[in-house]
């Protein structure tokens, strides 16, 4: 059986539609254009719906009409309500997030956060007596509000002051890595995960800990920094609300390290955030590229520069005397022109390499030669 084309259908539906006009009783000459109207609305809707059955939204007869529903709208523009808590923005908002997040790559600062890990591994196996193995998970750049939001919580919130940039930074420690650090320091057994109490504040004693812990990673991130700028980290506070832990207005921008700590079974993440204000008087450091392991300094290169220098050709110029006299008479000497030196045979000779005098000795002869032979050395007048 041969399905109903498109047009058999139509015309149908021409048929239908004239017969109720006929059956139904004459209008009044307003109400007809409506119900005219009313008439070819319908089966402009009705075509429409019979055309979305071939997957193609009507393009096969007239055009589609469908109308977005308010949560479909929502969910467009990105304001779904029901989305908004613990998840990220979707549609026109999300470009428009992401769009705010691009911010210029700071090639020192990855070796900035590679120097910490080498060393908050050797300061943290003496801390804690323990296997401890650092790793730097990654390096973003992020809004400081939507790092706020991302925390998840129970968890401690360190807020630090660079001393020589005059601002602040923010440290957030997981409660895995809490209960890890007080399990490890209070002597608990090796091979077990560490016990988790949720749903109470952190005690003094743990607080008190988490503190220790904290200083020695915040004296390993002024070393990092030593070499590129020296900068001292200060324990500023520790929160537990990241309310009370704002720095930064939440729109402004911020690099975030994530590092992973491990001590054998047990372990957590650490997290260390630098807000772009901060890094800004060290910016220009931070921007230029690197090769190599020093921070600049290559031991090959410089032992071979060292033994090249000796090899270096300066030229030395012999003063016989110096005179000061006017520049009328500098000007009207000529060829066979003749003017006495101050000088002797036996006056010192004083040996210059360049503007810097660095020799005293007397002239003599050697062969059919002049020579100087040298007495001391020339000091330097501060």
């Amino acid at each position: 059986m041969t399905p109903p084309s498109e047009t058999d259908t139509d015309d149908e539906l021409a048929k239908e539609l004239a017969a109720a006009e006929v059956d139904a009783p004459a209008p009044a000459e307003g109400d007809a254009d409506a119900d005219a109207m009313a008439a070819e609305w319908e089966a402009m809707l009705g075509g429409a719906d019979d055309d979305d059955d071939d997957g193609f939204g009507g393009m096969g007869g007239g055009e589609s009409t469908r109308v977005l529903n308010q949560d479909e709208i929502d969910s467009l523009l990105g304001f779904d309500e029901a989305g908004d808590e613990g998840s990220d923005r979707a549609g026109i908002q999300a470009i428009l997030n992401s769009a705010l997040v691009s911010y210029e790559r700071l090639p020192m600062l990855e070796v900035v956060f590679d120097r910490l890990v080498r060393m908050m591994t050797t300061s943290l196996r003496n801390f804690t007596s323990d296997n401890v193995e650092v790793s730097l998970d990654d390096i973003l750049s992020q809004r400081f509000g939507d790092y706020l939001n991302s925390i998840p919580l129970p968890a401690m919130l360190t807020v630090f002051k660079a001393e020589e940039w005059d601002n602040f930074g923010l440290m957030t420690v997981d409660s895995s890595m809490i209960y890890s650090i007080v399990d490890v320091l209070l002597g608990g057994r090796r091979g077990t995960a560490a016990m988790r109490v949720e749903g109470r504040p952190y005690t003094t004693i743990e607080r008190t800990l988490v503190e220790r812990m904290i200083h020695v990673v915040l004296a390993d991130l002024s070393a990092a920094f030593d070499p590129l700028s020296p900068v001292t980290f200060r324990f500023d506070r520790l929160e537990t609300n990241p309310r009370f832990a704002t720095i930064s207005q939440p729109s402004n921008a911020a690099i975030v390290a994530r590092l992973r700590i491990d001590m054998e079974d047990r372990g957590g993440r650490l997290e260390i955030l630098i807000p772009f204000a901060t890094l800004e008087p060290v910016r220009e450091l931070l921007l230029q590229m690197f090769m190599g392991e020093k921070f600049g300094r290559d031991s090959i290169w410089e032992t071979h520069l060292a033994e090249e220098m000796w090899f270096t050709e300066v030229g030395l110029e012999a003063v016989l005397d110096t005179q000061t006299m006017p520049l009328s008479r500098v000007l009207n000497m000529k060829v066979g022109s003749k003017f006495l030196l101050n000088a002797t045979p036996e006056s010192p000779v004083i040996l210059r390499c360049g503007d810097q005098p660095m020799f005293v000795g007397k002239m003599g002869r050697r062969g059919s030669n002049i020579a100087i032979r040298v007495d001391h050395r020339r000091r330097q007048e501060n």
